[in-house]
């Protein structure tokens, strides 16, 4: 879980939040650990429904 993201951010800024949290936990990885490391990502708000993201292409996210 990571705390990421402000209501009053502009949709760049939380791409640019969300590309940099994705490439922390990437980064993270255990040079031991085979296969998939990621299975599954969601977003979700304090007290709201989760939604899952699209793995593929939030994985591919860089920051800038």
């Amino acid at each position: 879980m990571s705390l990421w993201d402000k209501v009053s951010f502009d949709d760049g800024k939380l791409m640019d939040n969300l590309a940099t949290v994705i490439e922390a936990v990437v980064k993270a990885k255990p040079s031991g650990v085979k296969g998939q490391y990621v299975r599954s990502a969601s977003l979700t708000i304090t007290m709201g429904p989760g939604i899952k993201l699209d793995l593929k292409p939030t994985l591919t996210l860089t920051s800038s």
